[in-house]
């Protein structure tokens, strides 16, 4: 980590630690904004005290941004399209991480202060499209090209799906519970507990379900929300110090020669499917000296973009070999053919079999340019760690007691845990960026529903407002703060 001071110019240099304290600022906001909803049921229903809670679900957090793996972080990054991660510059790099950061930071405290759960996950995504669009304008790019609309759609699917999904699961897992155990006393509040049984604590099987269940949710919401702020950084490093990690420098000769091998797979792989890629890709029309100068991403250069990757990776065994320029112009390139594979992968007339393989291929050739290194790792773990800790009094009542016309019971804590951990532990796998915030609090209102408590109108209507609100809102201020900073640096 060291050397990465090493070399800045002073402004350069404090520029770098802000952008850097900045991000690790979101993702401590983010730990204290969303710790609620990870123990609001397991301190609600006086499973563990509140100290305790916290305490553990801040270790959690922790050791799910440290195992989580970086799928989700470059599910974010991609959110941008290829042509401003390819082309950024350090004034714009820094333009674009403290607009993004500064309006997510913002939104944040602002939903935090007043207790309504809102959406870390959604206020990032918001800011990060508000970038995009602002991007575009200022260069006079159409709209569409402004964002990687695909993932986009992708990402804003797996928002709406996965509270709407919470609903519905945590509500049929209540009435299955209810089926089961009729009588059980996992189906009183902890207040009944207390003047009926004169117990404190749920009964031991239930108390040591919602502990789990809790911890679950804590280890799954670090290992979603904390690859945002891995990405984030990525971001960050490559905008501002773009020679020490477009690639990554410890990739070994395995690795290396494993991209270069993908690049001449995939040119084999157009060959292969040249009757229904020809026209798309114009295979054989385009020459390695049809590379413009000022680089941009185009599926018809794709046969000269393979053939400058070859070359420039010819006899590579460490890409501490290359020049800063050189390695800059490896990872354009190869981000160029990856945004192409996506493209290909949608075309119609694809054997699902040559699918596979393509994404397959996507993998090996992205494995240098997505990753992070361990310090990286370690920082946002360690912020969001320390987040989890402080700030979670003011949404655990709103979780607890104010979703629901009545207080919460134990069976419908554990449902709406059991549901979240599930639901966000399902999005990892296929590193898709989702809320915790809002998949808990939608389990919760359906078990309200399926246990006939009702809902309070206003509550709902507060979350619900959040949950329009954040995006427009971020996107706005983002959007603004660029326009605002590219000027002052234009």
């Amino acid at each position: 980590m060291i050397d990465l001071f090493s070399g800045l110019d002073a402004w350069v240099l404090v520029s770098l630690l802000l952008a850097l304290t900045f991000v690790l600022a979101f993702e401590f906001i983010n730990g204290f904004h969303d710790t609620a909803n990870a123990v609001a049921t397991v301190i609600y229903t006086k499973a563990m005290p509140p100290h305790l809670a916290v305490f553990f679900s801040g270790v959690f957090n922790f050791l799910g941004v440290l195992l989580g793996g970086v799928g989700v972080a470059y599910a974010i990054v991609h959110l941008l399209p290829v042509e401003l991660l390819i082309n950024v510059n350090t004034g714009h790099g820094l333009a674009m991480v403290f607009s993004l950061l500064a309006a997510a930071i913002t939104w944040n405290l602002g939903t935090w202060y007043f207790g309504i759960p809102a959406s870390s996950s959604h206020t990032l995504i918001g800011s990060i499209l508000g970038v995009g669009l602002a991007n575009a304008l200022i260069n006079d790019i159409p709209l569409g090209d402004g964002v990687n609309w695909q993932k986009a759609i992708d990402i804003a699917m797996s928002l709406v799906v996965s509270p709407m999904a919470g609903f519905a699961v945590a509500a049929l897992v209540l009435i299955g519970l209810k089926w089961w155990r009729p009588l059980s006393k996992m189906h009183k509040t902890p207040e009944q507990r207390r003047k009926l049984d004169d117990k404190k604590h749920p009964p031991f099987w239930n108390r040591l379900v919602l502990v789990i269940s809790a911890m679950g949710v804590s280890f799954v919401h670090g290992s979603n929300d904390g690859q945002k702020g891995i990405g984030l950084i990525m971001l960050v490093l490559i905008g501002i110090v773009p020679a020490k990690f477009v690639l990554d420098l410890n990739s070994t000769t395995y690795q290396i020669e494993r991209t270069r091998d993908a690049t001449l797979h995939m040119s084999q792989f157009y060959q292969r499917n040249a009757a229904t890629l020809g026209e798309f890709l114009a295979l054989g029309k385009a020459k390695a000296s049809d590379l413009p100068e000022q680089f941009s991403c185009n599926p018809q250069q794709t046969e000269p973009t393979i053939a400058a990757l070859q070359t420039s990776l010819q006899g590579v065994t460490d890409y501490r070999d290359l020049s800063a320029e050189k390695r800059v112009e490896v990872r354009r390139y190869l981000l160029c053919l990856d945004d192409t594979a996506k493209k290909v992968g949608k075309l119609p007339g694809l054997e699902a079999r040559e699918k596979a393989d393509l994404e397959k291929l996507r993998k090996d050739l992205t494995a240098t340019t997505e990753y992070a290194p361990f310090w990286v790792i370690v920082a946002v773990a360690l912020a969001l760690g320390l987040g989890t800790m402080v700030g979670w009094k003011r949404v655990v009542l709103t979780v607890g007691e104010k979703i629901g016309k009545q207080g919460m019971t134990y069976a419908q804590g554990m449902s709406a845990q059991i549901t979240a951990a599930c639901a966000i532990g399902m999005a990892n796998v296929f590193s898709l960026p989702v809320s915790t915030t809002h998949v808990l609090s939608s389990g919760v209102a359906g078990t309200m529903v399926a246990n006939k408590s009702g809902l309070q109108g206003g509550t709902v209507k507060t979350i619900l407002l959040a949950w329009v609100l954040t995006l427009p809102a971020s996107m706005g201020l983002a959007a603004g703060l660029f326009w605002l900073a590219s000027k002052a640096i234009g």
